[in-house]
């Protein structure tokens, strides 16, 4: 089950309230790949599409493409605010750094 923290949950509803759009969900997409695999997005839909899947967690909507919902599976989504900026994180615990990364130590 995707987890959305509180603090995630929370900056949600106020943008959802900010850009009047009370009645959308949150995105979840591939959007890439990276050294410790796909990387994910997130955006706001209006609703979801015919072959997505519609979980919720917080009382925020979620959606996404069945195809990729076991691999979210146990996604935890976050939203921090400290020195170095602001923003919601994807924790994926299933993430593994790959061979050849330079990034990882």
């Amino acid at each position: 089950m995707i987890e959305i923290t509180d603090a995630a949950a929370a900056e949600l509803k106020q943008l959802l309230e900010r850009e009047k759009k009370s009645d959308h969900g949150l995105r979840i997409f591939e959007a890439g790949t990276g050294c410790s695999g796909v990387q994910y997005g997130l955006t706001l839909e209006r609703s979801p599409k015919t072959d997505d899947a519609v979980l919720e967690s917080n009382g925020i909507k979620i959606f996404c493409n069945k195809e990729i919902q076991e691999d979210i599976d146990e996604f935890k989504i976050d939203y921090i605010d400290n020195d170095y900026g602001k923003g919601f994180i994807i924790n994926n615990p299933r993430a593994r750094c790959g061979s050849g990364c330079g990034s990882c130590g």
